[in-house]
């Protein structure tokens, strides 16, 4: 199982939201490519990142920040957040990103998410955030009657790469993660799933792990708050 560090970008700066909700943001870091790069030096093998702000407009609102991480950073990265056409899907994809993740467009147009996963193969990630088992899209605001499991299972034949499911009620909240859907959405889908939202221990991952069909989790506020040792946890998921 990969653990994925996240660095959400509000405004040029790497914070963390409760909940999404884009008003309780806590700045972490005002240099998100040295933050990218400490966790780079830890041993981390992928970065998640995430336009925040993008993910609300719908086009990408900190391509600069991004592209600094993508030149300094010597992982592959995975970027969601504002990514609702092709174009922008290529521009990324040529700038060095290694996995692009579709969220609000797997909803409003899974042609646009088949017709990606086919032109690029192994880079389109599908991300599925829900609440109360349905999606959310457009930064989590708007809600819809769209079941995660059934969205999930519609690009079965498709070829994404992964699957990113998050647990909004849990995202940010140090909670833990919600391990229970998450290992259902496995058995449900046989494309990997990594785990979102609420990742905030060491136990939370091991529990994860623990699955074995758990492709990988993310973790942002824990790793920042010092409640998970990147360096120690990513030690243990090798054992």
């Amino acid at each position: 199982m990969i653990l994925y560090p996240a660095i959400d970008l509000k405004d040029g700066q790497a914070v963390r939201l409760l909940r999404g909700e884009m008003e309780k943001a806590t700045v972490f870091n005002d240099d998100p490519a040295a933050q990218a790069q400490s966790f780079v030096a830890a041993g981390c093998e992928w970065l998640h990142l995430v336009d925040l702000n993008g993910a609300f407009a719908g086009r990408p609102l900190n391509a600069a920040p991004v592209e600094k991480i993508l030149q300094t950073c010597k992982v592959p990265a995975q970027l969601g957040g504002g990514i609702r056409d092709m174009a922008t899907i290529e521009m990324w994809l040529e700038k060095g990103l290694a996995r692009v993740i579709l969220g609000t467009i797997a909803v409003e147009d899974p042609g646009l998410v088949r017709g990606a996963a086919k032109a690029f193969p192994n880079q389109i990630a599908v991300g599925i955030d829900a609440r109360g088992g349905k999606v959310a899209t457009k930064g989590w605001v708007e809600e819809t009657n769209t079941d995660a499991t059934d969205l999930a299972r519609s690009f079965e034949d498709a070829g994404v790469a992964a699957i990113i499911y998050t647990d909004i009620n849990r995202d940010g909240a140090m909670q833990g993660p919600n391990i229970e859907a998450t290992y259902a959405l496995t058995q449900a889908v046989s494309i990997p799933v990594i785990a979102s939202g609420g990742v905030s221990s060491l136990d939370d991952l091991l529990a994860l792990h623990s699955f074995g069909s758990i492709a990988g989790a993310i973790s942002g506020r824990a790793l920042y708050d010092g409640a998970i040792d990147l360096k120690k946890a990513l030690n243990a998921l090798k054992k």
